[in-house]
């Protein structure tokens, strides 16, 4: 029963991306600010899919450590779930996002309506000195600057693997970083069509200020993000072994 219910939320939710990319074509000729909007409500219809379809509900923890103002936001990258359900707890929500995304008809167009920050991995040192310069562009709009550390997913119980990117645009940009945890792998796990019940919980800690040198920051990161992800990862296994 979950394999058809994962094959239904697959295909409806590809249904829904395209519709609102084709049928939702003339928000790429609105403001941008209007353009977020519809973006976000494709992300809560999307969201919608996955709690009726497949069972699969979203809580939200700490929330109200994200200011109103400009912040970097950096978090667990488990899956696909965490690019789209978090854009609506953002006011204007700015996604550092691989380049070869952009090159995709549609989906690639609006990430630069989106005005989204596209990074060319293969690129080395320029790729690092683009992103430090776009981020710095978007957040004097003011926008929250979202960004994966890993770069890449990473199933529950891989060892981390954090870049250098997020500390490189922290030094930068003189604001401060809301780190997050969540349990997202287990129930949509990366790189499989499966879509398992149950809760994922994603986690906002207290803001790292800015301010703090480079590698003292990114132990701190790494450390809450980790904390906070196993500790998440650990609760949601608990409860289904009880359940």
């Amino acid at each position: 029963m979950i394999a058809i219910r994962s094959l239904v939320f697959n295909v409806l939710f590809y249904v829904n991306l395209t519709l609102f990319l084709v049928l939702g074509f003339w928000f790429f000729f609105t403001p941008r600010k209007w353009s977020i909007r519809a973006l976000q409500t494709w992300a809560q219809s999307s969201s919608w899919l996955l709690r009726v379809i497949c069972g699969i509900k979203m809580e939200v923890r700490g929330a109200h450590h994200i200011p109103a103002g400009p912040v970097i936001v950096a978090g667990k990258h488990q899956s696909a779930w965490e690019t789209f359900a978090i854009l609506p707890l953002f006011d204007d929500p700015c996604f550092v996002l691989k380049k070869q995304l952009t090159y995709i008809p549609f989906f690639g167009w609006f990430c630069l309506k989106f005005k989204m920050i596209a990074v060319d991995r293969s690129a080395g040192s320029a790729a690092l000195r683009d992103m430090i310069a776009r981020a710095k562009q978007e957040v004097v709009r003011p926008r929250q600057i979202i960004i994966m550390p890993e770069g890449t997913r990473r199933a529950p119980d891989d060892p981390p693997d954090y870049k250098p990117g997020v500390a490189a645009v922290y030094s930068q940009l003189d604001v401060p970083c809301v780190p997050f945890g969540l349990n997202a792998g287990l129930f949509w796990p990366r790189r499989k069509f499966m879509r398992y019940p149950g809760t994922i919980v994603v986690e906002f800690c207290p803001a790292i200020p800015a301010g703090l040198p480079r590698k003292e920051f990114q132990t701190r990161l790494q450390n809450v993000i980790e904390t906070t992800s196993q500790r998440l990862l650990s609760e949601a296994r608990n409860f289904k072994v009880q359940s």
